[in-house]
Parts: C-alpha cells; structure tokens; sequence
C-alpha cells in the first residue's frame, strides 16, 4: 500500500536470486545508543508523533526504543510494544502465506489467476500467481482505481469494491510478463486466492500457520477497521506548521498491507529467515528468489521483498506507506543484521532506516565502497565546478515517457535544479557526479544521457524520459473542453471547468487539481497526462488518463 493518496512517485544491483543460510555466524555488531537516538531527535517530541525502532542480529533485539508520541490527543508515549500499520511490509507475509500453498502442492505459482478467480476478465493472455507476486501481471493498481473512482481514503470500502473495480478493467496496463509495475491489486488478488484455496482468511491463515508459530502474539492482519487495537498508534500528518492532523484509512482489503505489529515482534520473523524454522527454505529461498521478465531479465523484485544493495552491501527490503503510517524493514543478510523503523507521522523521512545503518554498519559499507573504488575504472577528468555549474541550463526543459503517458520539468533556480513532476510544486535535486543527480531525502535517482532522462527508485526503474517541445492546444478544442466525461471502467464522471482562461480537473476524491498545457492534443495533470481524443471530424470526443477512457458526456 502507498501513501495517501496512494499516487506518490520505490533494485538495483543485484546479488543471488536465493540467499542460502549462512553457516559461520558474523561478528556481533557495537551498538552506540547515543548516535542512534541523534538519527531521531527531530522525531523525540512531546508534542509531535514519532517512530520506533528496532536493530536485530542473529534473532536477538539490539536496540529498541520509542520516540514521540503515539497519541497525541492521551499524550500516550511510542514504546517498543506499540502497533503500526506497516503497509506494504505487509506484502512479504501474504506472499508467504502464498508460497507455503504452494510448497503443501494446494496451488501452482504458474496456474492461471482466473482459476481462483473467474470475475477477473480474460484477457487474452493468462495471469499467474507468480505474475501477482512479482508484479508483472499488468493489471492496475486498484489504490488509484478506487481513489479515481471516487472513495476517499476516509470511506469504508471492502473487498466486493476492489474487486469490482478491478473486474471493470477493459485492458492490462502491458503483457503479462513483459514489465515489473509495482500493484496492489496482484497482493489484494493473492490475499482472495488464499481465501478461496483454504476456505479461510488471509487474516485467519497468516495467524494461524506465520505469526502464532513464531510467537508473534500481537501481530496481525487487520480485517476490521472497527476494531480497538490497544497500544496501537494513531496515524499523523503534517497540517499547517508544527501542526497534525489524523491519517488514518477505512479501507479493508487485505494482502497489499493491513499487517499490524511492533518492533520487539518483528525480530521473529527475521530471524526465520536464517533459522527457516517456519516453511523451511523452500520458503525462504522462494521469497528471495527474483521475478524473471519474458526477455530473461531479472527483477529486483522476490516476492514479497525487494533485492538491492546499499552503499555496496546486499539488502532486502521492503516499506511501508498507509495513511499517515511509514514503515521500513530492511535485513543485511551477510551481516545478519536487520532494521525495523515503524513510524505514525507522514513526514517521516524515508531514508531513516539508511541513517541507523550507517551508524551501526558504517564500517562495513565503507570496506564494501572501497572494493568498488578499487575495482572501478579511473574516472574521466570532471568538469571544473564553474563549468559544471554553468552547464545546468542545458537540462533544463520539458521530458515525455511515451510508454507511462507521463511528463516532467526540469527546472533551474538559484543554481541547483529542480523536478516539477506535475503541475505546480518542484522539489530540488542534488548532483552527484557526472551527469547523476538525486533528490535530497528521497531515494529517488535521475541519469541526464544524450537528451533524455532516466528516472529510477529502490524497485528499478520509474520511468525513461526523452527531452521534448511543449505546443499550446488549439483553439477549436479549448472551447469544447469544458464539460462532463464518463469512465465506464470506472463507473464514474468527472468533469473540466474553464476559469479565467485556465482549466482544472475535478473528481469527487480526487479533488480540483489545474490542468497545463503540454502538447496540442494533452494538457498536464498532478496525477498524469490528460489525452485528448476525437473524431474523424475533429470533434472533440474525450480523453484517455491513466490508460482510462473518458467519454464526453452530451451537454
């Protein structure tokens, strides 16, 4: 699950795609509490929320601590037994719970998904289990589905909504197989598959074969949105300065998030995976073993779990985005080290998890760095910083991804860069060396290579941008746009207003967001281009959003 709205903008090189139990034991780690808490003392308020942290080696806790509030409104202290949402963390327990079908012969990772579930359309081409996992599949992320369709993340909605939004779907978003897109719906499909094989909820099945084996008494998946939790924390997000207000979601579909745990729990179903005390290894190879693309290209996706390195080191992780929950569980399996950062405010930082690593394997990442030095070519001569510096105007300019419908702005102000993803808000960007820049506090990497740009995060690439020419929409066309347009894929109408000779979109949850115009048939949007269709006589007929076909609707 994603923040909300669940349309924010998550590897990258690889090691093996099944990381065997490691025989020797590695060296215990030195814990230096004072330079762990510096990582969270602009989250240690009494008046702010905050998070809890976990370290963990070879199945023992480290370190823990709670820092902020859990509740504001009790002034209730976060302790190392509070529950969080942990969001898409969650992904890893239903994939278990999928693999382990598996593994007993109740299900195939290769049957068709429509096995299970027949509401699902055919397209053509079929959907596997393992296409679900993997996010490979193709099928779009019913978050957005849901959010476009009109609910609000403050509306109760179950799993008879989701699916019916997803069972709408006229088209894939690609070829089963073909592209990693990180989706909900594959998670929120596995969760009913699970349901439909054993006749029990994903809810009931995780209690009863992973957390209650482990010991993991509190852990759970959340089914009930009504349900008191006590020593839950409530989810914040910023509002105004210094200020929070309540993030917290009605929606109960499970398998994409909805697991609720704490720090001192999660060291169980970490130490598993060396132990494999549950499952086995044929569990906890198959759920670090890498997606495969139809072309033979590896993912840098298992199932459940991403697989990247950080600063040199291998790493297997996954966060965690729900509301105003933020969460990152991340093991370093030569080390058998793992970290757990739970937190209940939407301003947390994503990389703070990165920030605790670096304290207490700081020595390992910079012996893994020099290697890579050591064996890295020799570096071209760089540019002189005045020279660099004047060379940032010419990035500057409108960049299209033909295959995601999306558009970026590079700006330039006062003398750094800047990424307009959308219309309006621009967050600036950091170089690091060569033609590599980043954007600061976010794991999000940008390449500028021969006119266009590459855009990657944690689960690969987002996006390969080419430098292209805005054209202003024709006059014919501006005058028609106004009106109401019909989703039958969606069931919903949305609607453009001109005013003061701009346009803006508007939909129930989504909102009034303005509309720019990019090229003589599309104007941009927050959330994507807006297309413009029309007829063999020119008229105006709709437009297509997010692959979603929008219908003019008679006047």
């Amino acid at each position: 699950m994603l923040a909300s709205p669940r349309l924010t903008v998550a590897g990258l090189v690889g090691f093996m795609t099944a990381l065997p139990a490691l025989a020797a034991t590695p060296s215990p780690i030195r814990i230096n509490p004072a330079r762990i808490d510096a990582v969270f003392k602009d989250y240690n308020s009494p008046s702010s929320p905050g998070c809890a942290l976990g370290i963990y080696q070879d199945g023992r806790v480290l370190y823990s601590r709670g820092y902020g509030m859990a509740d504001l409104n009790q002034a209730t202290p976060i302790t190392p037994t509070t529950l969080f949402d942990v969001g898409s963390v969650s992904k890893q327990f239903t994939a278990a719970s999928v693999v382990l079908l598996a593994n007993e012969g109740k299900l195939a990772l290769t049957d068709d998904i429509r096995k299970y579930l027949p509401e699902i359309p055919d397209y053509g081409t079929p959907i596997t289990v393992d296409h679900l996992l993997h996010h490979t599949s193709g099928l779009r992320d019913y978050n957005q589905l849901l959010f476009f369709k009109g609910y609000h993340y403050e509306d109760f909605t179950d799993d008879d909504d989701a699916l019916d939004v997803i069972a709408r779907q006229r088209a894939l978003k690609f070829k089963p197989g073909t592209r990693f897109e990180y989706s909900n719906t594959g998670y929120f499909l596995a969760a009913l598959i699970v349901k439909r094989v054993t006749g029990k909820s994903l809810a009931e099945f995780a209690r009863e074969r992973l957390f209650q084996p482990l010991g993991m008494t509190r852990s759970h998946f959340r089914d009930d949105h009504t349900a008191v939790l006590p020593g839950r924390a409530t989810a914040y997000s910023p509002s105004g300065k210094e200020a929070y207000r309540i993030d917290m979601s009605n929606w109960e579909q499970l398998g994409d998030g909805q697991v609720q745990t704490n720090v001192t729990e999660l060291v169980k179903w970490e130490e598993n995976f060396y132990s494999a005390r549950i499952g086995g290894r044929a569990l906890i190879d198959r759920l670090q073993e890498r997606g495969v693309l139809d072309t033979g290209a590896s993912t840098s996706y298992g199932r459940g779990l991403f697989l990247d390195t950080y600063r040199g080191v291998p790493r297997i992780q996954h966060s965690g985005s729900w509301g105003g929950y933020r969460a990152l569980l991340t093991r370093y399996p030569a080390q058998h080290v793992s970290i757990a950062v739970l937190c209940n405010r939407g301003d947390a930082r994503p990389n703070l998890a990165e920030s605790v690593a670096d304290v207490v394997l700081g020595e390992t990442f910079r012996a893994a760095e020099q290697q890579q030095e050591a064996k890295a070519p020799a570096p071209a001569s760089p540019r002189a910083p005045e020279a660099a510096a004047g060379a940032l105007a010419r990035y500057v300019g409108l960049y299209y991804d033909e295959s995601a419908q999306r558009v970026v702005h590079i700006l330039e102000q006062d003398g750094r860069l800047q990424l307009q993803p959308g219309v309006g808000r621009s967050w600036p960007l950091r170089a690091v060396g060569g033609e590599r820049f980043e954007m600061e506090g976010v794991p999000l990497e940008l390449v500028f290579s021969d006119g266009q740009l590459t855009m990657s995060r944690r689960e690969g690439v987002l996006g390969v941008f080419k430098r292209a020419q805005p054209a202003p929409l024709p006059d014919g066309d501006w005058k028609q746009l106004a009106g109401a347009y019909y989703s039958l894929e969606l069931d919903a109408t949305w609607s453009i207003e001109l005013k003061d000779g701009k346009a803006v979109l508007k939909g129930r949850a989504l909102g009034a967001h303005p509309l720019e115009t990019t090229f003589a048939d599309a104007l941009n949007s927050t959330f994507g281009l807006v297309r413009l269709t029309h007829d063999e006589a020119g008229r105006l007929t709709g437009f297509v959003f997010n692959e979603l076909r929008f219908e003019r609707k008679p006047r």
